[in-house]
C-alpha cells in the first residue's frame, strides 16, 4: 500500500521534473526575436526530436504517477472504511 504512493510521488516529481528541465532549456536556447538558435541543422533536428521523445516519456510519468496515487487512495478508503454487513430480519 505505502510502495504505490512512494512510487506515485516519484514518479509524479520525475515527469514534472523533466518538463521543468525540457521547457527551461528550449526556454533559454531563444533569441530576444524568439527564434530558437543552433550551431548546425543536425543539432536543431536531433535536439528537437529528443526534447519530443522526452516530453512523451514525462507525461508517461506523470500519468503513472497520478495513478499510482489515485489506487493509493482507494487502498486506503478500503482498509479505513469499516465493514457493515446488512443481515435480513429473520
Amino acid at each position: 500500500m505505502t510502495s504505490s504512493l512512494v512510487i506515485g510521488i516519484i514518479f509524479l516529481v520525475l515527469g514534472l521534473g523533466l518538463r521543468y528541465w525540457i521547457n527551461r532549456r528550449r526556454f533559454y536556447r531563444r533569441s530576444p526575436t524568439g527564434a530558437e538558435g543552433f550551431s548546425s541543422y543536425e543539432k536543431s533536428v536531433a535536439t528537437k526530436f529528443i526534447e519530443r521523445v522526452g516530453k512523451w516519456i514525462a507525461y508517461a510519468l506523470i500519468i503513472f504517477g497520478v495513478l499510482s496515487l489515485w489506487v493509493y487512495s482507494r487502498e486506503k478508503k478500503e482498509t479505513t472504511s469499516p465493514t457493515t454487513e446488512i443481515q435480513k430480519p429473520q
